[in-house]
């Protein structure tokens, strides 16, 4: 899960590593508040292990249960949270879908935001086109292509590059409010 190039680009790779295995593996066999957990990890916790859980928790990895415990989801229940875009500015993206002058952001961050959640290349072409057809956008027009899969098929190159979703979502979103 640790992407390259990030602000621990410095720290050695199996350092890393057992971080996140150290906060998987405390999760799995003693479920603790992210403050009891801070006490029971062997070693002393940084800022690398506080990221760790913004990212496991950012990307509905983990999350709070009972008493604030926090627990790892099964990938069912992954699966199930990340099916639809739930904060902003991608749920407006999502639930409105695009108009032209905002074709490229919205396409670019619906494409990184499924690539960021875990989705192949093949789940994120059905899901993109079907949101194109069901949320009306290719309806409203404005695409050079003949049949929305050529549109997502067009934009593989975003998807492959992990391009940021948010830039690109918050531009999209000031024009479909404007225009929905």
């Amino acid at each position: 899960m640790h992407a390259p190039e990030c602000k621990f680009e410095l720290y050695p790779r199996d350092e890393i590593e057992k971080a996140y295995i150290d906060i998987i593996s405390l999760i799995l066999v003693d479920p603790s508040t992210q403050k009891e957990m801070v006490s029971k990890i062997q070693i002393e916790w940084k800022n690398l292990h506080s990221s760790i859980m913004f990212t496991l928790t950012r990307e509905q990895r983990v999350e709070q249960g009972e008493l604030g415990k926090i627990r790892l989801l099964t990938p069912a229940e992954r699966a199930e949270r990340i099916s639809e875009p739930v904060s902003e500015p991608m749920r407006t993206i999502y639930e409105k879908g695009s108009y032209p002058g905002c074709h490229d952001n919205a396409l670019f961050s619906m494409l990184a935001w499924h690539k960021m959640v875990g989705f192949s290349w093949e789940e994120t072409q059905e899901k993109v086109t079907q949101w194109l057809v069901r949320s009306g956008s290719w309806d409203r027009g404005g695409f050079g292509e003949p049949t929305p899969r050529e549109v997502i098929d067009n934009k593989r190159h975003v998807y492959e590059g992990g391009y940021g979703w948010m830039e690109k979502a918050q531009a999209a979103k000031r024009v479909i409010e404007r225009m929905g």
